[in-house]
């Protein structure tokens, strides 16, 4: 885990800190380095699983802000990331979207065969991994959520962001999981579920970065097309 905790310092000293990508990047930093110190704690009965899936789940991360061309789930975040209509806690929540929605479901196939063995074992660190996670989704909304100040204008975004639920995009990983792990010996099925699981997580993140600032912003922005 030391090792893409470096990885995610290292984008956190490169990237402007009002970047959307910045701006995630902060927030699973924290999430990761509270995985950690509880994994150590001895708070996972299987710390060797949990540390697995948690490394597996940030490497997809990882390579898709790092990639030439990123999973649909994550271009909308890179394409906004500028965007000054945009604010921080859409950036934020749409890369944990992209996250949770896609890549945690991959994350458990691939921590499954590297363990050699199926879903079902992993349940119990799945579950205390999305438990830290819902946990800090409260956090990340209090503390960027616009001011009392910004309530009138910030009412479309309380509203667009209200639709969205951690929870719920957890439990449908965890089914994500299952079916693919049930369809790895039918790869063309899988890769035609992973590509649908792809575009539906990335058309939800769109729709959690509509643009809903009023105020101008100096500088001008241009969507990265990729």
């Amino acid at each position: 885990m030391e090792a893409v905790l470096a990885r995610m310092r290292a984008l956190d000293e490169r990237l402007p800190a009002q970047d959307g990508v910045a701006v995630f990047n902060r927030v699973y930093l924290t999430v990761t380095q509270t995985l950690h110190h509880r994994i150590e704690r001895g708070e996972f009965p299987a710390p060797r699983t949990a540390r697995t899936l948690s490394v597996r789940f940030a490497e997809h991360y990882l390579r898709a802000v790092e990639a030439d061309r990123a999973p649909a789930c994550w271009r909308p975040l890179l394409q906004y990331r500028r965007h000054p209509g945009v604010r921080p806690l859409q950036h934020a929540l749409a890369g944990i979207n992209a996250h949770i929605g896609h890549d945690l479901a991959l994350a458990v196939v691939s921590t499954c065969r590297a363990l050699d063995c199926a879903p079902a074992a992993l349940e119990a660190d799945f579950d205390r991994v999305g438990d830290t996670l819902v946990a800090l989704e409260e956090q990340i909304r209090e503390d960027l959520m616009p001011g009392p100040d910004l309530l009138e204008v910030a009412d479309p975004l309380t509203h667009l962001l209200g639709s969205w639920s951690l929870e719920r995009a957890r439990d449908g990983a965890w089914s994500a999981a299952r079916l693919l792990w049930t369809l790895r010996r039918a790869p063309d099925l899988a890769e035609e579920f992973r590509a649908s699981l792809d575009a539906g997580v990335g058309l939800v993140g769109r729709c959690l970065l509509t643009p809903t600032a009023t105020t101008p912003h100096r500088t001008p922005w241009a969507p990265a097309l990729r």
